[in-house]
Formats: C-alpha cells, structure tokens, sequence
C-alpha cells in the first residue's frame, strides 16, 4: 500500500482518477474520501467525474449497437 500525500499535497491527476473510478463503483474509503475533501480541487473532480461518465456512456453506446449488429 502508498502512503497517503503529505497535507499540503494536492492528489494528482492519476490520483483524482483512482477516486473517481472507486467511487463509481461504490469503494471509495474514507480516508481516500477525506484525502478528496480535504485536499482536492472540486473542479477537478467534476471534470473527471463527467469525462468518465461520458467513456462509460459510450462504451454502452458501442456495446449494444455491436450486440443489434449480430444479432440481426
């Protein structure tokens, strides 16, 4: 396991997105979500949060048009 950032660290990039895939699935732990709410930039997350819907969405999007294609 790392470490958690020290306090006036901002979480990076790769970090925000860990959040925000664990917490699409319902994982997400607390000391990650007080590391979040704490630390992070909100914009930040809302950014990521709709960017990964978007790929989620589209992924779906893709994956029932490819199952009505075969299935025809």
């Amino acid at each position: 396991m790392t470490s958690p950032p020290p306090p006036s660290q901002r979480p990076s990039l790769w970090e925000v997105t860990r959040s925000v895939a664990a917490a699409f699935f319902g994982v997400q732990s607390s000391r990650q979500r007080k590391r979040d709410f704490t630390h992070g930039n909100p914009l930040h997350y809302l950014i990521v949060g709709l960017l990964m819907t978007l790929l989620v969405s589209g992924l779906f999007w893709a994956a029932v048009k490819l199952a009505l294609r075969y299935a025809a």
